[in-house]
């Protein structure tokens, strides 16, 4: 689940192992630069942060940081969560 805080769009993914968090990570790449709208991210071994903000909009969230965690949401589901 997204939630907004400090003027972004943030939410975190749990993997079975770092190869899974890594091909998610790649698939989001291909669809933020479709919507050429390019979040920031940690990967940890298996878990992954987004922080989503549009810079251009004065770094808060915009319909375009919604677009992109929609297109996040489809990656993931194509997932399993550990």
């Amino acid at each position: 689940m997204w939630t907004e805080t400090d003027n972004s769009l943030r939410r975190s993914f749990r993997f079975a192992d770092f190869k899974t968090a890594f091909a998610f990570l790649t698939e989001v790449a291909a669809e933020a630069e479709r919507l050429d709208h390019h979040p920031w991210f940690s990967n940890e071994y298996n878990a992954v942060e987004f922080r989503l903000r549009t810079h251009d909009a004065g770094n808060t969230v915009t319909k375009r940081d919604h677009r992109l965690a929609a297109a996040i949401d489809a990656v993931a589901a194509r997932y399993t969560f550990r």
